[in-house]
């Protein structure tokens, strides 16, 4: 969980204040790590649980602070977006049942808040991004009123200079343009931490680097962003443009995102990589420092780096150092892979981390230097090759050699993961149960995200992309509720999706975004054509700035033919003379009962969908047809 008590670095003194302190817990740092400070005792592992609030609709449930307080739970806080939470799972021995003693945590957690939420008519999910999400969720309104997210959100808008841009392809594109980077919060995942000896800080942090594609090919469970088709783990791309401070540039420059795999082996300690942020990224925010790290040391105590640690929060290496401070009052080092989605359930998640913890130990044991068998520049490939296919994929490994990655799992990276396991001494029924769920999850090729796939290539001819939405987000809880790993999850059944409300949704959940237009001086046989060619009854008009500008209908083309006819005589005539210049028209985020009353009312077939300006969609009487007709088909 992040410190709650930071701010935006305001002006330039405050900023060259803070730089001072975080300079001095550098200093600070490498004092305690030559002078042998930190814990060599028992080796702890630890886990974040993130998820997400749904109401009885299955969409976003904005009001984690009022879950919070009723829950009254230690371990319990919001995050960045107000339907966003996390709890924090109790350090464990890394040995015995310390895996299956986590689950049973994390799962007696999460039904604790499931309790509280039904109180409200809500739910939970854990899930890398919520099906239903829509745009409107992820708006500044729902950034959750806590002063570190308002002021993270302000740093990034002001560094940035310009709108926040998400592109993102896959099979599908999706190109938007939002108001904050609040969209980070579409994003849920499962963090994995390990403590590690300073002195094996280095070995043990390339290791995870290596491995970081290998264990999340199969781990894949976000392929969904506002019913879009995109990376097998969209939160890698999301979360990267999310936060990039990035501008754009006439000249060719090397400039690296706040989100980011890294640019190389680390040499010798834990501070390449602290250094190495210092010089790369600026401060976003600040914090009152408690006490001067550096004088703290020479009085023999330890300090807890709080500069160090709130610039070290706003840069999100998918393996991120962390330096902690343990019950008995000495520091340590740790390694959190953060490359984990939340899910598909509570025993995936676990099977994820015991892989990868597996191959972290096990791998530790077997080689020296695993820079000398594979390059950096082949698991960097590697992993994004993953976030963008999950399996099926070639990855480069040791001395350059191409394996598919399903067989490299299968026929070594297993049998890898159980020597470090066993090495440990963890329980033997956990090891052959949860790398036992690796091992089926590959063979059967299903992960979260094929799973996801695959059920929305069964209904997109015969659902709205609203609805395969929500029966994806129905059937995971109804599978997370008994825990069930994902390789034995079945594609769920229309008839299978209760409680939908069509009366509640909004516009933009069931409006067509696929829009064709035409501009004020295109000749009016251009729109006649594309009326019959693409079978349309209305189409809008955009001038070339994009803004909206009106509607062509298929009556009033009609009444344009009956003229020249009539006349004798066929005139040269431009949509704009016989365009509707004030049609009327809705916003994406009403409800789509006002949609229906708008167009009964006023004897209409569609509505143009308008939002500050700009055409988004468009709402006709075609798509009420379909809702219609799978409705009676589902009773």
């Amino acid at each position: 969980m992040g410190d709650f008590n930071v701010t935006k670095a305001n002006s330039p003194e405050e900023i060259a204040k803070f730089t001072k302190y975080l300079l001095r817990d550098v200093q600070a740092l490498e004092y305690m790590l030559k002078n042998n400070w930190f814990d060599s005792g028992d080796t702890h592992i630890g886990a974040e649980q993130e998820f997400c609030l749904i109401d009885e609709n299955y969409k976003p449930y904005p009001h984690n602070l009022e879950i919070i307080a009723e829950a009254n739970m230690d371990n319990l806080s919001p995050e960045l977006a107000k339907f966003n939470l996390e709890t924090n799972v109790t350090p464990q021995k890394f040995t015995g049942k310390a895996l299956s003693n986590m689950e049973k945590e994390i799962l007696t957690d999460l039904n604790k808040v499931r309790q509280v939420a039904k109180k409200h008519k809500a739910d939970i999910i854990i899930t890398g991004i919520l099906p239903t999400i829509r745009k409107f969720d992820v708006e500044s309104e729902n950034i959750t009123p806590i002063p570190r997210y308002f002021a993270l959100m302000d740093a990034l808008k002001e560094m940035r200079g310009e709108e926040f841009i998400i592109n993102i392809s896959g099979i599908d594109e999706l190109n938007m343009k939002l108001d904050s980077g609040l969209i980070e919060a579409a994003n849920t995942g499962f963090q994995v931490h390990l403590q590690v000896s300073p002195a094996n800080f280095a070995k043990r942090y390339n290791i995870a680097q290596a491995i970081a594609g290998i264990v999340l090919a199969p781990a894949v469970n976000s392929p969904l962003l506002f019913g879009k088709r995109l990376w097998r783990e969209t939160r890698i791309a999301l979360f990267q443009q999310a936060i990039d401070t990035r501008v754009s540039s006439e000249h060719i420059r090397d400039r690296y995102p706040r989100v980011t795999f890294g640019t190389k082996w680390v040499e010798e300690s834990i501070l390449d990589i602290y250094k190495e942020d210092i010089i790369r990224y600026r401060v976003l925010l600040g914090a009152e420092i408690p006490h001067d790290s550096l004088e703290y040391v020479k009085q023999g105590k330890v300090p807890i780096l709080k500069a160090l640690t709130v610039h070290n929060s706003t840069i999100y290496r998918w393996n991120r150092p962390v330096y902690g401070i343990s019950p008995n009052g000495k520091p340590h080092l740790r390694i959190e892979a953060r490359m984990f989605p939340a899910g598909p359930s509570v025993a995936d998640e676990m099977a994820n981390a015991a892989f990868w913890l597996g191959l972290m130990e096990g791998y530790f044991n077997r080689i020296d230097d695993i820079r000398k068998y594979v390059k950096f520049e082949d698991v960097k490939d590697n992993f994004y090759s993953a976030a963008q296919t999950g399996l099926g994929k070639r990855f480069k490994w040791f001395n350059g050699k191409s394996y598919y990655v399903d067989d490299l799992i299968l026929n070594e990276m297993l049998d890898v993961a159980r020597e470090g396991l066993e090495a440990r001494q963890i329980d033997k029924e956990d090891i052959d149960h949860y790398l036992g769920i690796i091992r089926e999850r590959v063979k059967k090729s299903q992960t979260g995200a094929s799973w996801q796939l695959n059920t929305f290539s069964k209904f997109r001819d015969s659902a709205s992309r609203e609805e395969i939405m929500t029966l994806l987000t129905s059937s995971s809880v109804k599978y997370q509720k008994k825990d069930i790993p994902v390789h034995k999850w079945k594609l769920p059944k229309m008839k299978e999706l209760a409680h939908w409300h069509p009366s509640q949704l909004l516009v933009e959940e069931v409006m067509e975004t696929d829009v064709l237009s035409v501009q004020p001086n295109d000749i009016v046989d251009l729109v006649a054509d594309m009326m019959d060619w693409a079978k349309l009854r209305y189409v809008p008009v955009e001038h070339p700035n994009g803004e909206f500008a009106g509607l062509v209908t298929a009556r009033s083309i009609l009444k344009y033919l009956r003229q020249a006819i009539h006349e004798k005589e066929y005139r040269d005539l431009r949509v704009k003379d016989l365009m509707i210049t004030d049609p009327i028209i809705i916003e994406p985020y009403e409800q789509l009962k006002k949609a229906v009353e708008l167009m009964a009312e006023n004897n209409i077939g569609s509505l143009p969908v308008v939002h500050k300006g700009k055409l988004v969609g468009m709402l006709t009487e075609t798509e009420f047809f379909h809702l219609s007709r799978r409705l009676f088909n589902r009773l």
